[in-house]
């Protein structure tokens, strides 16, 4: 699960995440990080639309190499 300090440094810095849900690169959400609870995370698309996302997934700046799903639930 992304840290609540994870989440925090992404809104300040309002940098583009890359959020890994699965396998298929395709499916990966790219935005900004608006809001979140103790069980969601809001980004803000490029499109201005928003999505709620689960915190489980693997957050990481849209710019790094893309990781892989649930890295770090092993």
């Amino acid at each position: 699960m992304v840290s609540e300090e994870q989440l925090d440094q992404f809104r300040i810095k309002g940098e583009a995440v890359r959020v890994v849900r699965d396998e298929m690169e395709q499916n990966d959400v790219v935005g900004i990080v608006v809001a979140w609870d103790e069980s969601s995370v809001v980004i803000r698309r490029p499109n201005r639309r928003v999505v709620k996302l689960s915190r489980i997934y693997t957050y990481a700046l849209a710019s790094e190499e893309r990781g892989k799903p649930f890295q770090d639930h092993t």
